[in-house]
């Protein structure tokens, strides 16, 4: 149970600040610093993540990486299944302190709907936001898997490598899709912006954060399997 409640806090904070801080500066191509400031309050939320949660369930809050992890061998599917479930509801209760700030219209969303992810930056094309979706989540559960397979020699630098990761890959993806790489951080702030902001387009192509990531994942899991076995 401490792994979920653990699972639960870091994905809960992931939503609170990353997503929070995409709604406070907004990530539109005119005010460009807020690409970098968003894409760091991802990434740092990691780091801080990892290094306080990390050493209790590993530090996943991220059903896509517990995925790439469970094909991996790293977890049962019971935990995979608890994991997951943990996730959505600390992302649903991130959502949920954000709207307690910003529903008041104490402070104005900039995003227009809670931080969610969207098709709006790869002109509505659903081939090209899987496409992106799918890369960048590739790229990060392969640099996780890298970092915390036995084999690797990172030490206590595991988490800040896992944050620049989860940094990069946002200041690619978020002027394209928002950058999910995240399907519980994409649901939660969908849901809210449907009901907040009445923005059923972030529900219709809610599919394409969930498919995407999790096909990055599984694929990126297979590879590095194969890779590590031919090494040995």
């Amino acid at each position: 149970m401490k792994k979920y409640i653990a699972e639960f806090i870091g994905t809960c904070v992931l939503v609170t600040l990353g997503c929070g801080t995409a709604m406070l500066v907004g990530c539109d191509a005119v005010n460009g610093g807020g690409y970098i400031l968003t894409a760091l309050a991802f990434g740092l939320v990691i780091v801080a993540m990892a290094y306080s949660v990390g050493n209790i369930s590993g530090c996943h809050i991220n059903p896509a990486v517990s995925l790439g992890v469970l094909i991996s061998g790293g977890m049962s599917v019971k935990d995979f299944v608890g994991y997951v479930i943990a996730q959505c509801l600390g992302a649903f209760a991130g959502s949920g302190i954000l709207a307690a700030i910003f529903s008041t219209g104490a402070v104005e969303d900039k995003t227009g709907g809670f931080g969610a992810n969207g098709l709006g930056g790869v002109n509505g094309s659903v081939i090209a936001g899987l496409i992106v979706e799918f890369v960048l989540t590739f790229i990060f559960v392969f640099a996780i898997l890298g970092v915390t397979s036995k084999k690797g020699n990172h030490g206590s630098f595991g988490g800040l490598v896992i944050g620049l990761t989860l940094t990069l890959v946002h200041i690619l993806g978020i002027g394209l899709t928002g950058t999910s790489v995240n399907p519980a951080r994409s649901i939660a702030p969908a849901v809210f912006a449907a009901i907040f902001n009445s923005n059923d387009g972030a529900v219709a192509s809610l599919w394409v954060f969930i498919v995407g990531p999790l096909a990055g994942a599984a694929v990126a899991a297979v590879v590095y399997k194969m890779l590590e076995k031919k090494a040995d």
